[in-house]
Formats: structure tokens, C-alpha cells, sequence
């Protein structure tokens, strides 16, 4: 049997939108691994399974604002895809610093003496501790060695580091005294001795009941000059005051710290990520003293980790909006602050243009952060809720909806559904509707 013509094989797949050499691609590749009589079928499932892998905007109907499967923070791109200026100086026609704008703004917001920019907040702690603590021992309280997502571990990236790792504490309680002895030259640490004590902020989990911690502020103040007093923040909380939204913190926010307040208490340095609470893309900040900056940011690390240039233009945006209190340029800030008013008033709107039947209903929910940040949290949401599990059905919409199904019902939070998307979301639960019917 004569193999299938691949000309005529990715053709017969034009209208799955994906490119003709790409289609010849993944024909060749299908042709070469299976038999003759089983080509078609399996083509057609990896044509399926390519157009499913394409970048493309979905509605988030899952009450989970920073959604880590859909992006994070939602945030819009810069629109420049042409050249810009940024290793150029337009003042004098020379090499201008890479990401000058950004550091400046950030700076601005948080009150630290200089800024680096890097590709993640791991990246941001990574380097920090190859630049300042390798070879060299960094305290860590028991109850702050934390698992980030994808099994990345604090003890992990210490190793990578070069730095070793000196643990004090409890899992539950560790106190300042457990600090000042690992500080000490007889405590255990001298070999190799202390660079630096790394506070890492618990925003994935909560230890509650019998605990205690030491704050940055009574590290600052245990810990000689010459070690660093370092914080990882993770969640990306520029200002505990909030000052871009106009009623202040909301109350799900919690004693979230803030990067500023917390170089207010003695941080030396503090790393921050810029998809979660910041609302930007994914990036991470470290800020502070400005001869430890210099020092991050003169490593060869560096080279490996710096962000490009579409990331910058999105993080300037972004950090831009806040020194503006501009809550439009804040996404994630405005669906998080959006009134459950307004959220029943669009809920609304949907349900009297679908077909006449009671099954899709408006309830109230809840919605998270998630990310990795505040847990526990709730959020009062709204949301449109019909029986059976529809999620499948749903995702499979033009845009696709992504909802949350449980206990035999299928909710659409609107929460984190844009207000332009109440259309496709409507067309969406009428297909469905008219298909049930049907």
C-alpha cells in the first residue's frame, strides 16, 4: 500500500486554520510513525491537538483571578512591535541603560534606592543569593521553606546558588533568639559564616494557632551591618496602602505586606513577582539598597536572566498606571474591586437575552486571587450557574469559556470575566441552550 500524498493530506485540513507548512509538518511526521490505514485518524487528532496549543484569548469564568493555567494577571500588550529605544539613549545618541523606565518607576512606588529587573521573583532570589551570599551561609526559618509551584523548593535554589543553607526555628515558632544564636560565632553558623537572612513571605499556605515569627524589622535589627536582611515577597504587592484604588485596601487583602512597608522596616532588599498582585506580566523586581542592586546587577547571571524587551514595555505600563492611580491600567485591580452590584447588573443583562427556559440562574459565589497568593481568601462574587457538568461544552466555544464545575452544577464567575465579554459568554449559553433543546 502506497503511503498517502502529504500535499493532499494537509490540504484536506486548510480549514483548521493553521498554517499550510505546518500542516505538511505534522503530515510528514504522521506518515512516519504510524500505518498507512491508521494516517488520517491520527492526523486528525494531531491537527487537533496543534490548533489546541495556539496562544489564544479565552474568557476566565473561574472565579480564580490570577489563574496560573490562563496567564496569571491579565494584562494587555505594549502594541509596539517595532523598534524602540531600549538600549538607546535619544539623548545623546548613545547605549542608554536597559530598562532605565521601569527601575525609575519602581523606585518612585516603593521608596527603594535602585531596582533590577529579571524574568521571575526566583530569578530575582536566585541571583541575589549567587551575587551577595555564595559560599556562605543564609538563615531561614524552619516555618519559611517553602514550595513554590512545579515542586521548586527555598532549600533547591539555595543549593543552586552556591549559598548553604542554615535553618533556625520551628516549623511553627521561630523567634528572634533562634536568630541572634545562628548569628553568633559559636551557634553553629560560623562555617562557612552568615551572609544573609532571607525572610520568605508564606503567600501560597497559613500556619495558624501556636506560632510566632520574626519580622524584617527585628532581622534588621538582630543582624550585624554587613549581613543582609532579605525579602521575598513573591505575591508583588507594591504598597500595603493601596493607594490606586479609591476606598483604600479591601478587606480580602488582609495584613498582606507591602514591598514599601517593607523596606520601611529594614529590608535591604526585597523580591517581588510581577504577574501576581502587581497585575503586570511575568517578571521579578528586586529592590533596595542600591550598592547591593549594583552588585546583582553587575553578575553574570544577570545576562541569563534579564526580562526582553515586550516584557518591559508591559511592566512599564503597568507600574506607569500606578504612579498615574490609574485603575483602568490595573486589570487584575479592577475586576478584584469590581461592586457585586455591578456584577448582578451584567448577570442580569445576560440572563434576559437568553433562550426562555429557567434552567441558567444568577448566585452569588466566591472568587480567590489564587496565583499563589492570599490563602483563604474569599472574595463575594456573582455568578451564572446551570445544571449538569458544561464545562467541555463550554471550552469548546468561540472564544473559548473556561468554567468551574462541582456538586452537579457548572458556574460561570463572573468576577473574572471582562464586561466586553458578556457577549460572546451570552452566545455561548444560548448554543448550549438551543443544543440541550434540541
Amino acid at each position: 500500500m502506497h503511503p498517502p500524498s502529504i500535499d493532499r493530506l494537509a490540504r484536506a485540513h486548510a480549514g483548521s486554520g493553521l498554517p499550510h507548512p505546518t500542516l505538511v509538518g505534522l503530515a510528514r511526521r504522521v506518515v512516519a510513525e504510524v500505518p498507512a490505514d491508521q494516517v488520517e485518524g491520527v492526523l486528525d487528532s494531531a491537527v487537533a491537538k496543534r490548533v489546541a496549543l495556539e496562544a489564544r484569548e479565552v474568557i476566565n469564568g473561574t472565579g480564580v483571578l490570577l489563574h496560573t493555567n490562563l496567564g496569571r494577571s491579565p494584562v494587555s500588550a505594549s502594541g509596539n512591535d517595532r523598534y524602540t529605544n531600549l538600549e538607546f539613549s535619544l539623548a545623546d545618541g548613545g547605549r542608554g541603560p536597559r530598562a532605565a523606565a521601569v527601575t525609575d518607576l519602581a523606585t518612585m512606588l516603593t521608596g527603594a534606592e535602585a531596582a533590577l529587573v529579571v524574568n521571575n521573583c526566583a530569578a530575582a532570589v536566585m541571583l541575589a543569593l549567587a551575587t551577595l551570599a555564595n559560599e556562605r551561609g543564609v538563615i531561614v526559618s524552619r516555618g519559611e521553606l517553602v514550595e513554590i509551584g512545579g515542586g521548586f523548593r527555598v532549600p533547591d535554589v539555595l543549593a543552586q546558588s552556591g549559598a548553604t543553607l542554615v535553618e533556625v526555628g520551628t516549623t511553627n515558632r521561630t523567634n528572634v533568639g533562634d536568630l541572634v544564636t545562628a548569628l553568633e560565632p559559636n551557634g553553629g553558623a560560623a562555617d562557612p559564616p552568615v551572609a544573609m537572612v532571607l525572610k520568605v513571605h508564606q503567600s501560597n499556605y497559613r500556619i495558624i494557632g501556636f506560632t510566632e515569627s520574626v519580622s524584617v524589622a527585628q532581622a534588621r535589627e538582630a543582624a550585624p551591618d554587613e549581613v543582609v536582611v532579605m525579602a521575598d515577597l513573591g505575591s508583588g504587592l507594591l504598597d500595603a496602602r493601596c493607594q490606586w484604588l479609591a476606598g483604600g485596601p479591601p478587606s480580602w487583602l488582609g495584613d498582606e505586606p507591602g514591598v514599601a512597608q517593607v523596606l520601611a522596616d529594614g529590608a535591604d532588599l526585597v523580591a517581588v513577582s510581577g504577574d501576581k498582585l502587581m497585575g503586570g506580566p511575568q517578571a521579578g523586581l528586586l529592590v533596595g539598597r542600591a550598592d547591593l542592586v549594583d552588585r546583582c546587577a553587575r553578575h553574570p547571571l544577570m545576562r541569563a536572566v534579564r526580562c526582553g524587551g515586550g516584557t518591559l514595555r508591559m511592566l512599564e505600563r503597568t507600574l506607569t498606571a500606578y504612579a498615574n492611580r490609574d485603575l483602568d491600567g490595573l486589570p487584575f485591580w479592577s475586576l478584584a474591586t469590581t461592586t457585586c452590584d455591578a456584577l448582578r447588573q451584567r448577570g442580569a443583562s445576560i440572563l434576559t437575552q437568553l433562550p426562555n427556559d429557567r434552567s441558567v440562574e444568577m448566585i452569588d459565589t466566591v472568587a480567590t486571587t489564587g496565583g499563589g497568593t492570599l490563602p483563604g481568601a474569599d472574595i463575594a462574587s456573582v455568578g451564572l450557574a446551570l445544571p449538569g457538568d458544561r464545562v467541555a461544552a463550554l471550552r469548546a466555544s468561540e472564544p473559548p469559556v473556561i468554567a468551574r464545575a462541582a456538586e452537579g452544577t457548572t458556574v460561570i464567575d463572573l468576577r473574572t470575566v471582562f464586561s466586553d465579554q458578556d457577549a460572546p459568554v451570552t452566545a455561548a449559553l444560548t448554543r448550549l441552550l438551543d443544543r440541550t433543546r434540541a
